[in-house]
């Protein structure tokens, strides 16, 4: 069974402007993947459809065997509890610590004390940063501030992990190792899917690849097809 599926999905905005455009893929269990495209390709708004941050004006999202146009109410926080979403500008409260930072989701569901501090501590070893548990996000280096990011979205073991530009801010060494560890989640099951205009880094990654061009499902490209270019 997949876990994220596209149907013809079509998303017009109030204003007019059509961001999407009979776009369908399919996203398996543990798998990798990137979607790229110009600036205004349609990137963040498929994020947002996964997210339920935005509706389908038509066509179909679905989530395992749930359409997502159908979730409401309750149901959108139970659905988000299931796809951890990274961003580029990190989003950490900066009076809080790393560990802080990372606990809030659990905290949010109601996890119990002693579970949250046992996987707060094994996420941010994951991610290389057990040993800043206490740091404020002033006293973490751009990197450092991602991977707590990257932590917080884990954390919660989510099916799906969605990340916009997640090394936008980055240099080249930085975005390798955040790469790197997006690579390693298969290994729990973790699907991921990363919006990146960074042809090179995309690329190196030899992953499949959908290609977004005004609103339009332009591409998708298989490894092997990465591989051999």
């Amino acid at each position: 069974m997949t876990v994220l599926r596209f149907d013809n999905v079509g998303k017009q905005y109030p204003s007019g402007h059509r961001a999407l455009t009979d776009v369908s893929f399919a996203v398996n269990p543990g798998e990798m993947l990137f979607i790229t495209g110009h600036s205004g390709a349609g990137k963040s708004t498929l994020l947002k459809l996964i997210h339920l941050s935005e509706r389908p004006s038509s066509g179909a999202v679905l989530f395992g065997e749930r359409n997502l146009r159908k979730v409401s109410g309750r149901g959108v926080a139970m659905h988000r509890r299931e796809v951890g979403v990274v961003y580029q500008d990190h989003r950490l409260l900066t009076d809080r610590t790393a560990a802080e930072n990372v606990a809030l989701p659990l905290i949010l569901r109601g996890v119990r004390r002693d579970e949250i501090r046992k996987r707060v501590r094994s996420v941010l070893d994951r991610v290389g940063l057990g040993a800043r548990l206490d740091a404020l996000p002033g006293q973490l280096s751009a990197g450092e501030q991602q991977r707590v990011g990257i932590a917080r979205a884990l954390v919660g073991e989510p099916q799906l992990l969605v990340a916009d530009e997640p090394t936008g801010n980055l240099d080249p060494t930085l975005s390798a190792e955040i790469m790197a560890l997006f690579a390693a989640l298969h290994e729990r099951g973790t699907s991921v899917l990363i919006a990146s205009h960074d042809l090179g880094l995309v690329k190196r990654m030899r992953k499949r690849v959908l290609v977004l061009d005004h609103g339009r499902l332009l591409d998708d490209i298989a490894p092997e097809e990465l591989a051999d270019g």
